[in-house]
Formats: C-alpha cells, sequence, structure tokens
C-alpha cells in the first residue's frame, strides 16, 4: 500500500495520549496523532509519551491543535510547537477563529519561525467551522505567510462542506502537502448557518471510508503520491459501538485498509 495511515487523536476524544498510542499500536498503523493541550501537559506527559512512542515503534505523525482565537496567548502556541518538537512529531495543526486574516497571517509566520529547525511543519487547516472557510482563503493565507515550514490540511469532509473541488486540490502546490486527514461523510450537509449542527457532522457523523458519499477515489488521487493520512474518524457511532480503544483502532484500520487497498492506485 502506498499510503501510511495514522490513528488521529479524535478517534478516540475520551482517551488520553498514553492510550492513543497503546490503541494506533493496536490497531496496526503506521503513525499516530496526539491532541496536546499546553497548559495541563507536563514534563512527564513527555517523558511518558516519549516512551510509549519508542516502545510501540510509532512515528508522531502530527500534534493538534493549535486554535488561533482573538486574544490567544502565543506563547501558548510556542509551547505546543515546543512539545511537539520534543516527541518528535513532523506536523502540527492550526485552526484559526480570528476574522481577521491579517491577523491569523501574522500567527502563523510567528508560528513557522518559531518552528525553525525543529523540523515540524506547520499545517492550517480550513473549514466551515472556522474563519478560514475554504482552500481558497487558507492559500491566501499561506501565500502572505511566505514561510517554507508553512501547509494546508486536507481534510474530506471540510473540503466537502465548504464546496471545495477535486480540481482546487490536484493544483495545490504540492510542497505545501506534508500530509492529510481521510474520512468519509453523509451525503446530506449541516446547514452553514447551524454552527451546532457543523459541529455534530464533524465530530460525531464522520463515516468510515467507502460507508459514505464524498468522492473519496478522486479526493485521494488529487492528493501526492504516498502522502501521508491522518484517519481523522470522528465518529459517536464508532464510540458506542467500540468502547474500548484498542478495539476501535483495530475496527478502523480494518475498514480503511480494505478500502485503500480497492481504491489507491
Amino acid at each position: 500500500m502506498a499510503h501510511r495511515i495514522s490513528f488521529a487523536s479524535g478517534i478516540v476524544p475520551e482517551f488520553g495520549p498514553l492510550d492513543t498510542i497503546r490503541a494506533a499500536a493496536a490497531g496496526g498503523f503506521d503513525a499516530v496523532g496526539l491532541w496536546v493541550e499546553p497548559p495541563n501537559w507536563t514534563a512527564q506527559t513527555t517523558r511518558d509519551a516519549r516512551a510509549a512512542l519508542a516502545d510501540s515503534g510509532l512515528e508522531l505523525l502530527d500534534a493538534e491543535v493549535l486554535w488561533l482565537k482573538p486574544g490567544a496567548d502565543i506563547d501558548e502556541h510556542r509551547r505546543g510547537i515546543d512539545i511537539a518538537a520534543e516527541l518528535g512529531a513532523q506536523n502540527v495543526l492550526c485552526v484559526s477563529s480570528e476574522a481577521d486574516h491579517g491577523a491569523t497571517t501574522a500567527w502563523l509566520a510567528e508560528l513557522c519561525r518559531h518552528a525553525e529547525g525543529s523540523g515540524i511543519r506547520v499545517a492550517l487547516e480550513f473549514g466551515i467551522f472556522t474563519e478560514v472557510k475554504n482552500l481558497k482563503m487558507a492559500l491566501a493565507i499561506l501565500d502572505a505567510v511566505a514561510h517554507p515550514l508553512r501547509a494546508v490540511l486536507i481534510d474530506p469532509i471540510h473540503v466537502d462542506r465548504s464546496g471545495t473541488t477535486v480540481e482546487q486540490i490536484a493544483a495545490i502546490p504540492r510542497d505545501l502537502l506534508p500530509y492529510a486527514q481521510f474520512c468519509d461523510a453523509l451525503a446530506q450537509r449541516p446547514d452553514p448557518t447551524n454552527f451546532d449542527a457543523i459541529i455534530e457532522d464533524a465530530i460525531d457523523l464522520r463515516q468510515q471510508c467507502g460507508e459514505g458519499a464524498l468522492p473519496l477515489t478522486a479526493m485521494l488521487q488529487a492528493l501526492p503520491p504516498q502522502v501521508p493520512l491522518s484517519i481523522e474518524l470522528r465518529s459517536k457511532a464508532l464510540r458506542d459501538h467500540f468502547p474500548d480503544p484498542a478495539d476501535r483502532a483495530r475496527e478502523v484500520a480494518r475498514a480503511t485498509r480494505q478500502w485503500l487497498e480497492a481504491h489507491a492506485a
């Protein structure tokens, strides 16, 4: 299989970093992603997570989320990057609730500068739940950032809900795509004016690859060959049916690999 798959932290939102790593290993994933909250993250958490990663043999594909909000403390975001670097993360995920795109640009540029020398890419995710609502907006901000560590994060559900097209994905400069998220989704889109419905769609209603209605094969083909895929499967159904994180990981890995084997060129 050409694509390495990573176990996104959102699959097990009720569990901490050590359980997330162990579940990813139990599921046979190639990598894992971790949810990092700097105010609640200690030096001991870092030591424990590093040991668990070493024991598992998993790469840390990404750490999330650096949420850019009006009045946010940029030092907390810098610490998020520092923690990710200590853990050996390859990427950090950013979203922005700042309506002023100039402010988002300035923050992202600063975070990219802070990440210099760490090997980390700073990936901006767009979506209608944020103030960077589509790919066009995201790329305009990244053009203004103009730093080699900047990146854009593609998530199929946000691509579909934002009206972004497969052709737009295919036109993204390849160096802006160090990794992507992947999942399927229902055909019915939430009302774009109903924030609660948008959030429910994103955190509860995602579908296993091939079980929804998105043009996943076309989306995959629009991405760079062999791009690592973070399987971002936030699903209430999975949480309800697979309360054990390892069992949940095995089910997600099974469905994802089955779909990739059938559809990845």
